[in-house]
């Protein structure tokens, strides 16, 4: 006698479904968890649904670059903008060119829009000087002798007083021993913060050093007020850096100014004020620069920078001739925009083509810094012309418009599946519950962690969502009806049907992914939220059909309402006109056979 064939092995999905579920219901739990953990309750809105603010920059020719405006520079001054204010073209800041010299910035209501206005309002090109003076920002006392010797002895002892705030340090502790520059912070007791460029920290000024012997420089004589030109000394001596009006107007002069004269300048904080000497190394010879924390020297958060080949070259040269001289002329100021952003003082000739800024920084401030001194070096300056608060009026009522329109259709599809699949529309109901979850969480932690926005064309893609995933419940539900019609009972078709459904599924929703990637990749702005949205929401669609939809049909299949084919459970064999079943025929016909 023969033994009996053994069954195929059932899949995980038929074996154990209740795993399945119970790992998509933690998988939701840990996402609404993340949300409260992260204090987002809600998806971060774009401006044309919560307002923000839009500004018009204009670009101008630099001295000696009368056609520097053209469409190329302008492409590439807004590419460098996006990169700058977007990381990621879904964050919904939109950085345009209008006409032929103009961009046009739309920063949404949520992000840091003063931080944004700031990278992208300083983009005039990055500089390293050398400082031939510096002291206190406050403005300078006038002399009371007759402005020859006497004045400039005053100047001096003002200068030789900055001197000493600089070099008021007890000592860097911690030298790097490589051939890279490494200015590291030193404290000074009046804790003036030099190095941190876009945040006010208790930091000291930076000192460059590529050995590991310390080298105190000597108190200087006069602060080089003998090198400054008898103009900048009186422009230098009437400067107030304390207020911010007169730190724009400091350094809208400096950025204006030529490459190779001396300059005015303030520092971003107002705590100093310099005068600097010709370019000695422009932006465009940082190659990048970059973030990073320091846990074996113990630095902390320091900017890394990369030179070319020739800003290598330029740089050394810098800093070998700073390096035999006093402070403060041994050191070199970074300035953007016409604003000091840091001033490290040079120990000695730095080779290698690398530099590392070190000194009180924080992560954010160190990211800034390296962020301004990657995309500084614009091939334009540029001004802002126009800035303008986006309502969110227009915006809001779109989004109620759209809401209702989903609503409808929502409620349209429902009774679609009521009316059609009666018990079945349950299981369907589920899954559109579960898929809007998982869309709705992840979207909402999207916006802290990728800054991404939700806007109108979004929302629409959601809503085009409802109507892909009710096509995938749609296609299974008739692929168990067929097996029924066959004649099959309920548990053996919802098994038969699920490898059709699935292939079909698949190719759906791999072409409607191919779309969405398409369009996310050659489009911008708007269109790129609607874009992500639509490849989101068909990725997850894959999720739930697999991992939900058809593990509880295949718990359903067990229960006696959808088993014995109630009337309402959308299952009934008399409905769907089922031949009898294929077990009873074939043993008719073997009867048949066998008496024959």
């Amino acid at each position: 006698m023969a033994a009996p064939k053994k069954g195929r092995r059932a899949p995980a999905s038929q074996g154990h479904p209740g795993r399945t579920l119970i790992l998509v219901l933690l998988a939701m739990a840990g996402l609404i968890g993340g949300m409260f953990y992260s204090g987002t309750l809600a998806p971060r809105l774009g401006i044309d649904l919560a307002g923000g603010t839009s500004f018009t920059l204009q670009a101008e020719n630099q001295p000696g670059k009368p056609n520097a405006i053209n469409e190329t520079n302008m492409k590439t001054a807004a590419g460098i903008m996006d990169r700058r204010v977007n990381g990621l073209g879904v964050s919904e800041t939109e950085v345009q060119t209008q006409g032929e010299n103009h961009i046009i910035v739309n920063i949404p209501k949520g992000t840091n829009a003063k931080q944004a206005r700031q990278q992208v309002g300083t983009t005039a090109q990055l500089g390293f000087r050398p400082v031939l003076t510096t002291t206190a920002g406050t403005k300078t006392p006038e002399p009371t002798p007759s402005p020859s010797k006497g004045g400039k002895n005053d100047k001096g002892q003002g200068d030789k007083a900055s001197g000493e705030k600089a070099t008021g340090s007890q000592g860097s502790g911690k030298q790097n021993a490589s051939s890279s520059p490494t200015p590291s912070a030193s404290a000074t007791t009046q804790g003036r913060a030099v190095t941190d460029s876009l945040k006010k920290a208790p930091s000291a000024p930076p000192t460059a050093s590529g050995s590991s012997k310390p080298a105190t420089p000597p108190t200087p004589p006069a602060g080089g007020a003998s090198d400054v030109p008898a103009p900048l000394q009186k422009q230098f001596a009437a400067l107030d850096c304390t207020t911010k009006a007169s730190r724009a107007a400091a350094g809208e002069r400096a950025a204006a100014s030529k490459p190779s004269d001396p300059v005015v300048a303030c520092k971003d904080d107002g705590t100093q004020k310099y005068v600097l000497g010709p370019v000695a190394v422009e932006g465009t010879d940082v190659k990048d620069a970059k973030a990073v924390f320091d846990s074996q020297q113990g630095q902390g958060w320091i900017v890394q920078m990369d030179f070319t080949s020739d800003g290598g070259k330029k740089f050394a040269d810098i800093t070998g001739k700073l390096a035999t001289k006093v402070q403060p002329q041994n050191q070199f100021a970074i300035v953007l925009d016409g604003a000091v952003v840091s001033d490290p003082r040079v120990r000695e000739r730095l080779n290698g083509g690398n530099a590392t800024i070190s000194g009180g920084f924080t992560q954010q401030s160190a990211e800034d810094l390296s962020n301004m001194l990657s995309y500084g070096a614009l091939p334009l300056s540029f001004k802002i012309v126009d800035e303008t608060t986006v309502t969110a009026a227009l915006g809001g009522e779109q989004l109620k418009a759209g809401l209702v329109a989903g609503a409808i259709g929502l409620a349209l599809v429902v009774i679609y599946l009521v009316a059609y699949y009666r018990g079945l529309a349950l299981v369907a109901l589920a899954s559109l519950g579960v898929s809007a979850v998982l869309t709705y969480t992840i979207m909402t932690l999207l916006g802290p962690a990728i800054q991404f926005a939700l806007n109108l064309p979004a929302v629409c893609g959601a809503i085009v969502a409802i109507g892909i995933t009710a096509d995938s419940f749609i296609v299974y539900f008739e692929r168990i009806r067929d097996e029924i019609r066959e004649g099959r009972t309920l548990r053996p078709a919802v098994e038969r049907g699920w490898p059709r459904a699935r292939r079909t599924i698949l190719v759906s929703d791999f072409v409607s992914f191919l779309a969405a990637a398409v369009l996310f990749i050659v489009t911008v702005g708007k269109v790129q939220g609607f874009a992500f949205t639509l490849g989101l929401t068909t990725v997850l669609d894959v999720v739930v059909v697999f991992f939900f939809t058809k593990p509880l049909m295949t718990l359903l299949a067990r229960r006696k309402f959808f088993y014995e084919g109630h009337s309402w459970s959308g299952l009934d064999p008399q409905r769907l006109g089922a031949k009898p079943p294929l077990r009873r025929s074939r043993s008719t016909a073997f009867t048949q056979t066998k008496e024959a």
